[in-house]
């Protein structure tokens, strides 16, 4: 290690604050925070380091700079600051350059609404981001169809207006508009609509129905019901765009809500801001991780640079996990029951979905990447030393118990290799034993593949309990593999996975990609031996009838199946098709059988 590094860490001070590592050349590798700036950065020179890139990085560094801060928020909001600034290599981001939507309040003389791209710092009001453009088209549209606004960029000062420098335009003859630019409509009354619109913008319908109620009213009022009647249908407009939007109670306002998701690789964050029970805005983003980050980390980090984007200065928070950092004049809070804990939940299930969407676009573009990601969370979900590359299942068959079969089924980086797929007929054992079964067929199979020098599996599936588990388990004793191969049992009724020696079962995640295999894995087996029990019932009920025919033997009738395929068709043939397959004596034999 660097003498000077060395020094460095001797006297690093114990107070929250921002670290910042740096190569032989100066660059800048990480930035991190910490709430103990000593006690964090002596982690990571710690000799039982863990994580392969960690280590790599650690590696790298040759000096380090550290700024003291009065809190862990303060720091985190620093750390925020110099990621986005320097984009260290090793820094987690949200790796975001696309342009979102606005909607845009113009700042002119009876403004316009539009969506925007471009933020131009002109006095106008931008509500947004949209992350989707759709819900924003859709709440435009909806302000539309209830208000009549001007879409021309002409410039309606009052004294233009009064000097007569407009005509109305076809909009206006199509009742789009009201005509502001001949003075049909006054200043008062079209900034009375655009104060609704803010209201309805940022979730708050109040302004916008009273509005059209006293419009509705004051038509009514002087017996102009058609025109009442036209206020009624807007208003109705907004009731529906308001019941769509209602998520949850209405009381629940000013409120933003983090839910989360990751695996291996990644973690998925959804963001509500949530405003009169709405959800105004919705935002969900991939962050890649780099050095074993924990959940808690990426979503401190995801909060900070979320909220900012969306502008966002709620005073309160909802969130799946609690956090040790704490925001001033802000609560966070992980709630347990109720209204607060369904919007969480709703936001988790949003980042869940978005996962499985990037997923199977991972699947289609970079199907190698996908297979390398569903092997490192196999190998960390059933406790694996090594990938599950090749991956063996087992079932037996014994319907009516009788004709037992046992199918070995082979996958290779999770998918089905049936060229390498065999079956068991036991020698062994006498009856329906599925447990004495099992031993006898796992000892075959690998005793056979020691003899031959094949390689191994990583991996053995075993359809059933903790009975057949232990019978297989038994076998691998008696060969000294016990120990070198994973071996799991797979108990159908409640998908449950059975390891040797530990009592407790594992319980997957019902859209786990580890459980989809390993059922797939299993379901395989059971087809492949159900499908040959079937067809060894079946030959055994052919060669039964055939075993009636005095003087015939085993190699006769198998002969006979093989050319002519059933014994319909074998008592129906003629005896000078009999006597080309069997010759004179034999075929002479079984067609006086069938026709005398």
């Amino acid at each position: 290690m660097n003498p000077s590094l060395e020094l460095q860490l001797k006297t690093l001070p114990s107070e929250p604050g921002v670290y910042r590592y740096y190569d032989k050349n100066d660059q800048l590798l990480y930035v991190g925070k910490a709430k103990n700036l000593k006690k964090r950065v002596l982690s990571y020179f710690n000799k039982n380091l863990s994580g392969y890139r960690i280590k790599i990085m650690v590696g790298k560094i040759q000096r380090l700079e550290t700024t003291i801060v009065n809190s862990e928020y303060d720091a985190l909001l620093l750390e925020n600051n110099l990621i986005k600034e320097y984009q260290p290599f090793y820094n987690v981001m949200l790796k975001d350059d696309k342009t979102y939507p606005w909607i845009c309040i113009k700042n002119e003389d009876f403004p316009r609404i539009f969506l925007t791209r471009n933020i131009i710092k002109d006095g106008s009001e931008y509500y947004g981001p949209y992350a989707k453009v759709r819900p924003a088209k859709v709440l435009l549209d909806t302000i539309k169809h209830i208000y009549k606004l001007r879409t021309c960029n002409l410039l309606l000062s009052q004294n233009k207006i009064e000097e007569e420098k407009y005509k109305v335009c076809l909009e206006y003859h199509i009742k789009n508009c009201e005509g502001p630019c001949e003075g049909l409509e006054s200043k008062i009354e079209y900034d009375e609509k655009i104060d609704a619109i803010r209201g309805i913008i940022k979730g708050d319908f109040r302004k916008a129905k009273d509005y059209l109620i006293n419009q509705m009213t004051k038509y009514a009022s002087n017996l102009q019901f058609e025109n009442a009647q036209i206020i009624k249908e807007r208003l109705d407009i907004l009731e529906d765009y308001q019941a769509k939007n209602t998520v949850v109670n209405p009381n629940i306002d000013d409120v933003d809500v983090f839910g989360m998701t990751s695996d291996e690789t990644a973690a998925y964050v959804n963001f509500f801001k949530i405003r009169n029970g709405n959800i105004i805005q919705s935002f969900t983003t991939e962050i890649k991780k780099i050095l074993e980050e924990t959940d808690e980390e990426i979503i401190e980090e995801a909060l900070i640079e979320i909220r900012q984007k969306f502008g966002s200065d709620s005073k309160e928070i909802l969130l799946p996990f609690h956090l040790s950092v704490e925001i001033p004049n802000v609560k966070l809070i992980v709630p347990k029951v109720g209204d607060k804990k369904r919007i969480v939940e709703l936001s988790e299930k949003n980042a869940k979905e978005y996962r499985l969407e990037k997923l199977k676009q991972v699947q289609i573009v970079d199907p190698e990447r996908h297979t390398n990601r569903i092997m490192a969370e196999m190998q960390k979900l059933l406790r694996m030393p090594v990938e599950p590359r090749h991956i063996e299942g087992f079932d037996n068959s014994n319907i009516q118990g009788t004709n037992p079969v046992s199918a070995c089924v082979v996958f290779k980086d999770g998918k089905a290799s049936k060229a390498d797929y065999r079956i068991f007929h036991p020698k062994t054992v006498e009856g329906p034993n599925d447990f004495a079964t099992m031993e006898e067929v796992i000892y075959r199979r690998y005793k056979r593949m020691l003899d031959e020098g094949e390689t191994l599996p990583q991996l053995i599936l075993i359809d059933g309990g903790k009975g057949q588990l232990s019978s297989a388990v038994k076998s691998l004793k008696l060969l000294g593999l016990y120990g070198k191969i994973t071996i799991i049992g797979i108990a159908k009724r409640l998908e449950e996975i059975f390891f040797p020696e530990d009592p407790i079962p594992l319980y997957l995640d019902k859209k786990s990609e580890t459980l989809k295999i390993l059922q797939r894995v299993r379901d395989e087996a059971h087809r492949f031996g159900v499908k040959h029990h079937r067809t060894r019932r079946k030959n055994s009920t052919i060669k039964s009838e055939l075993e009636d025919i005095p003087g015939i033997g085993e190699k006769t009738i198998e002969l006979l199946l093989a050319k002519l395929k059933s014994v319909k068709r074998i008592k129906e043939s003629n005896l000078e098709t009999l006597e080309e397959i069997l010759g004179k004596s034999k075929a002479k034999i079984v067609w006086e059988f069938f026709n005398t």
